[in-house]
Formats: structure tokens, sequence, C-alpha cells
């Protein structure tokens, strides 16, 4: 029995192993007789909308490879011509999020993320809500730019640095804490035992005059700055034969905040402040990437999908998209940093997010101070960081001025109309970095000095291809073209008007309802499937109401 039941769980494990490889190969062969019992455009069109989804939720293969299921399988089964749907892998939007990586490559070449990072945690404070605030809207700032992995990474070591700062910090105050704890002790009992041993004389006539007086002076003694109050329950004692009565005196304990000596935090709310801070910083950067339609791959993909299927409405930009998502995003924000507030700092606001300077501690100075040396590390303002900031702040423009709405844009400066997105201005302005050299013309060797390898070259651009290649998400560009892909599949067959047919009890809803089943749903598989993909799978059939 024993070697039969380790026969058996032997057996488990290797399925177990293998169970990626088994997904991989029963799902399709499971699903064929769709295509092959109705032979439609449909039914083959529904069969690789299946199979793809289910690589993409289960992730039994990487989310780039199984974007490219419908680059083999709709041509196979006669869907859409391979040249259509390779043209589906290459949108707009692609190009937008290329140019935006070669910006993002410059940021975080030349340190321009550190710099602004740093500069608005100077501003916000080492106070401990006032800092986790800081951190969270550089945060959001540097997400809107950037990929939300890359504002994380980037952000992290910062708020680490902060962090060891503040740990060593009550290290050291628990230490000398230690050291004179027990001197403190023995000082406050030796006081105590001459307060309870004090006689007070008193003559028989004024006895209660003296009492009171004595009582007020009991009252208004310290001890090392503990304020001493006799005892509710003993009351004066008038004795007759010589012997002086006796105040019982209570000595209030002082709350001290212990050292957690299991743990590498010094305290409890130390742990708590670093708990909040982390998490903090992952939820802002997923906030921030909400603002701007390149901040992360479900804004381009919904954009995309929506000026495709809607292309008489008003054409999602960036304006458009900032002007309705960043007020969304503030009170996201702003509430996120409360309730994290209310669970790791507490409530006391007044304490933890007070800028007076009064009301700072040893810890919070120090903490401070270490940003300060931080910030000082990176020096003056180089070259680089200027040319970068300056391509920001004219990429954001140009962005925001191309078709603002309310007045004409710089796109009417044109004859033909429609040819110019957004993508042509980020393309444009990334290919100018691949120019531009990182050393300041006219300048000598001596005398400017980046201290990169462009000093070897003082040709050198402001980023190379590898630069641009380490940051740029390739597979999220497939995943992207193979959302693209289906979508466009569905609208060939007539899949997403069948689909819209059979979800045609649900037209007689509300708006509001819809929405809210849509939301509770989409939000239920994003829990175990990434976001890109649930939207990829859910946008065409959704779309169809």
């Amino acid at each position: 029995m024993r070697l039969e039941a380790a026969a058996r769980m032997d057996l488990f494990r290797k399925l177990w192993r293998a169970r990626k490889l088994i997904l991989v190969v029963l799902i399709p062969l499971s699903l064929l007789p769709l295509p092959l019992i109705h032979p439609s455009s449909e039914a083959c069109c529904a069969y690789v909308l299946i199979v793809t989804a289910v690589y993409w939720v289960s992730e039994a293969v990487p989310l780039g490879a199984a974007a490219l299921v419908p680059a083999f399988l709709y041509p196979l089964f006669g869907v859409l011509k391979s040249s259509e749907v390779a043209a589906e892998y290459c949108k707009d939007t692609t190009l937008l999020l290329m140019g935006v990586i070669c910006l993002a490559a410059s940021i975080e070449k030349w340190n321009l993320h550190k710099r602004i990072a740093l500069r608005m945690v100077m501003i916000a404070g080492a106070k401990p809500g006032m800092l986790v605030l800081g951190f969270m809207c550089c945060t959001v700032f540097l997400s809107m730019w950037l990929s939300n992995t890359s504002t994380t990474a980037m952000v992290m070591p910062i708020a680490e640095a902060v962090l060891q700062q503040l740990i060593c910090t009550g290290l050291a105050d628990a230490r000398d804490h230690s050291d004179t704890a027990d001197a403190h002790d023995d000082d406050n009992k030796e006081n105590l035992e001459k307060n309870q041993l004090e006689l007070f004389y008193l003559s028989d006539s004024d006895v209660t005059k003296q009492e009171l007086c004595t009582l007020t002076e009991v009252q208004t003694v310290e001890v090392n700055g503990v304020a001493l109050k006799p005892s509710s329950s003993q009351e004066f004692i008038k004795h007759t034969n010589g012997h002086l009565p006796q105040v019982a005196v209570d000595v209030p304990s002082v709350k001290r905040e212990k050292t957690r000596r299991d743990s590498q935090y010094p305290t409890k709310r130390d742990h708590m402040i670093c708990k909040c801070l982390s998490l903090s910083i992952t939820y802002a950067a997923t906030i921030g990437g909400l603002i701007t339609i390149t901040g992360t791959s479900t804004n381009l993909i919904f954009a995309e999908q929506f000026n495709t299927r809607y292309p008489d409405a008003k054409v999602i930009n960036f304006g458009t998209w900032f002007i309705f998502s960043f007020p969304i995003a503030l009170i996201m924000l702003v509430l996120t940093w409360l309730w994290l507030h209310f669970l790791f700092l507490g409530c006391n606001f007044r304490e933890t997010c007070s800028l007076s300077k009064k009301r700072k501690t040893r810890r919070e100075m120090l903490s401070e101070r270490r940003i300060h040396e931080e910030y000082t590390k990176l020096g003056p303002i180089s070259y680089p960081e200027v040319v970068t900031g300056v391509f920001f702040v004219l990429m954001t423009l140009l962005w925001f001025t191309r078709e603002p709405g309310f007045v004409p844009g710089w796109t009417s400066l044109f004859e033909k109309k429609g040819y110019r997105t957004d993508a042509t201005v980020s393309v444009l302005l990334g290919f100018l970095l691949f120019l531009i050299p990182a050393r300041r013309p006219f300048c000598s060797s001596s005398s400017c000095r980046n201290g990169d390898d462009s000093d070897a070259d003082p040709l050198a651009p402001m980023i190379t291809w590898k630069d641009f290649q380490k940051l740029m998400p390739w597979e999220i560009v497939i995943l992207v073209g193979g959302g693209y892909a289906l979508a466009a599949g569905c609208k060939v067959s007539g899949l997403s008007v069948w689909i819209g047919r059979q979800l045609e009890p649900m037209g007689g809803l509300p708006p509001w309802a819809v929405t809210l089943l849509a939301c509770l749903l989409v939000s239920a598989v994003t829990e175990f499937a990434s976001n890109p993909a649930t939207l990829t799978v859910f946008l065409p059939i959704l779309s169809a109401l």
C-alpha cells in the first residue's frame, strides 16, 4: 500500500510539473470540434478567441507568445489574411509607446527621476504622514510617463534609503534609552522614598490650615519632571503623640515604547511606517498610470479599440484623456492616502502631518538630513538633465495643444487634416534624442563632464539603442497587437454581432446596472489574470452591448 501511495504521489507531482504543457495541448484539442461541427467564420473566430483567452488567463505560455496565436490561426481557418493580421500588430499606439520609452530611457539614464522624487520628498518633509504623501505624489507623477513597474523600481531604492535611516536612528535611540533607563529608575525610586518619608511639622492650633497648605505643596512637587499627586484613597492622619502625619504619594508610570528585540525594526510604529510607505508607492504607481493615455497598456488598448470601433466619434487623445482621468486619479490618491494612514499610522493627523519645525523629533530631523544628503550627491543639474526636462515639457505641451477642442490646435496649420496624431509628436522627439549630443556644445572637456561614457565621445547622443532596448516592453507591444488582431477578427467574422444578439436581454437593464455587472465581472477576472489580457478578452464582448 505504501509503495502504491508513493507511486501515486510521484505521478501527481509529475503531472503538476507538466500542467502547463498539458493545458497547452488539451485546450486546442478539446475545443477542436467547435469549428469542425460548425464550419462558419463565427465558430472559427470563437475557437481562436477561447484558446487565446485560456492561454492568457492561465499563463500556460508567456503573454507575448499567446498573443501570437491569432497570427497563425486566423489565416489557417480563413478568418483573416496573413497580411491583414500582421497589420494589426503595429498600430498608432505602438509608435506612441516607442516615443515615450525613448523619453523614459533618457530620464532614467540621467537620473532626472531621482532628482524629481527627492525634491518632492524634501518639500513634503519627514513627518510620517507627509513623507508617505510626498512619495505617493512623486510616484504618481513619474508613473504618468513611465510604466508602473519601472516607476516602482525607481522610487523604492529612494524610499529604502529613508527607511534605513529611520531604522538606524531608532536603534540608536533604543541603545541610548537602555543605557540611561536604569539610572533614571534609581533616581525616581530614591526621590519617591524621600517624599513618602517627608514629615510635615504642624502645630496643634492650626492643623487644618497647615494641612491644606501642605496638600497644595504636595500637589505641585515634581520629581525629574514627573508630577507627584497624593493618593485619593489616603487621608491625613492626625496624631497626638508627637508623631506627624504622613502623605502617601503616587508616581504615575511613564509610558515607554518597548524595543522589539525579535524584529529588525526598533518599535512597532517603525514597522507600520515601513509597511505604509512601501504599499503607498505600489498603489500610487497604479493610480498614476491611469492619468495619461500612455501610463499603462490597458489605456492604449481601450483608446485604439474605441477609435477603431467608433471612427465617427470624437477621437480620444492625450488631452481629452487627461482632463477626464485626472480628477478621478486625484480623488483615488487622497482616499488611498487616508486609508493607509488610518490603517498603519492611526488618526492623529496633527502629529504625523504637521509642517511645524517645533514638532519635529530627532529622528525626523535626521531623516530629512539623509534626504538632503541624497539630493546633494546628485550635484548641480547637468546639461543632459536640462535637455531631457525640455523635451519632457515640449512633448506634453504639443500633446495638449494638438487638438484641445475649445480652440484650434497646431494641427490646423496644415492643409490636410487627420494625418498628425500624438504618436507623431512622440516619435519625432524620441528620434531627436538619438541625435542630440549629451555634452554641451562649445564646451571644453575639462569643464563639461557628465560622469558617463559620453566623455569618451564628444558627440555621444543622449540615449543609445541599448538604453532604449533595455526599457522597451516588447511583450506588451505584442500583447496589445494580439488584442487588436482578436478585435479585428471578431468584427470581420461577425462574431461580435452574434454576441450582441445573445446579450440583447441585458439591453433592457439600466445603464448603471450594466456598468456595475461589467465592473464586477472584469474585476473578478483580473484577480487571477493580467489586466491587458482581461481587457483584450472582454472589451470586444462588452462593446457589443
